[in-house]
């Protein structure tokens, strides 16, 4: 008899970072996370931002890796007001695109952040679709 498949209970990103302090103003200030914890005292190589049900680990390097920050991903995080969130951040953040609604039903727009990540916001909705995609 095989043993239970174990659960994945949580999904928590961790991205590189050339500049932890400058991330972390950046999420803290512009997008409304706190950081939760961070390592070492002193100086930090390592954070956790948390807002709501989203959060976020960087590092800015160890031993075991000193690559430079890279994702060809996005990461996407659904809202329970896209509208709003976007006039919040419109003129403190660069648009990548939207806000559109699209053919499969998400009111949605990107922005890149302070690494060049980009992140993704996106709510259901049942309007028209207002992007040709």
């Amino acid at each position: 008899m095989d043993a239970p498949t174990p659960r994945l209970t949580e999904l928590t990103p961790m991205l590189r970072t050339a500049d932890l302090a400058k991330t972390i103003e950046f999420y803290t200030t512009v997008l409304g996370f706190r950081c939760e914890s961070s390592w070492p005292e002193g100086t930090p190589t390592w954070c956790a931002l948390n807002r709501d049900a989203a959060t976020i680990m960087f590092s800015s390097g160890d031993e075991h890796d000193d690559s430079p920050p890279r994702m060809t991903g996005v990461l996407y995080m659904r809202t329970d007001d896209v509208l709003s969130l976007h006039a919040r951040l419109k003129d403190r953040v660069k648009v990548l695109w939207g806000p559109e609604v699209y053919h499969y039903g998400m009111h949605e727009f990107a922005i890149e952040e302070c690494n060049g990540y980009t992140l993704s916001f996106g709510q259901p909705t049942d309007a028209p679709p207002t992007s040709p995609e």
